[in-house]
């Protein structure tokens, strides 16, 4: 599996459309006020889809992986603050559930790719 430009990976289609997601949720009147929350969340959404096209450039598969558990956190940090936006009522169940489903499926797209280059520097190394 090779990628040549990150918008081809498809976790980072999935952590783009999810901070589309966010930015559109922290839109609203309640969650924009709350300016700690809305960015930490933003930032989170945004830091998934930067570190994995960050980590493509490395060009080498140890570095690649390593931006990529850095992604995987991020979006772990996301559905961390969607509960908070739940329980302050800035997020209603709908919102939250989409928002912690795209999360989980990006982690999870993440997680195959990073088991698939930890394989492949295993098979370089004998």
């Amino acid at each position: 599996m090779t990628f040549r430009r990150f918008e081809d990976i498809q976790a980072w289609q999935t952590a783009r459309r999810l901070a589309a997601t966010v930015y559109k949720v922290t839109q609203n009147d309640r969650f924009r006020k709350d300016f700690s929350l809305k960015d930490q969340i933003r930032r989170a959404a945004v830091s998934a889809m930067a570190n994995i096209a960050e980590g493509l450039s490395h060009r080498s598969d140890k570095e690649f992986a390593r931006f990529l558990v850095t992604s995987k956190a991020s979006l772990n940090e996301v559905q961390s603050h969607a509960y908070v936006a739940l329980d302050q009522s800035y997020l209603d169940q709908h919102d939250f559930i989409d928002i912690y489903t795209q999360a989980q499926n990006g982690s999870k797209q993440l997680a195959g790719l990073i088991s698939h280059l930890y394989g492949r520097r295993k098979d370089k190394t004998g």
